[in-house]
């Protein structure tokens, strides 16, 4: 099994779920703030995920 990039990037979008909501975002008073920033990262986390398995069931040679 190869290595793949895209699973550093799963990696880094999780951690960047407890930087940002508890270090950035935690002057922002409205919900919205949060709100965009969990359905975008939610978003990047599906293309990621997609990425990693766009190749499951083929063959290596």
């Amino acid at each position: 099994m190869k290595t793949n990039n895209w699973i550093w990037a799963v990696w880094a979008l999780v951690l960047l779920c407890y930087v940002v909501p508890y270090g950035f975002l935690t002057e922002v008073q409205s919900w919205s703030g949060s709100f965009i920033y969990w359905t975008i990262t939610g978003v990047l986390v599906v293309v990621a995920n997609l990425m990693i398995t766009k190749d499951f069931g083929e063959e290596e040679a």
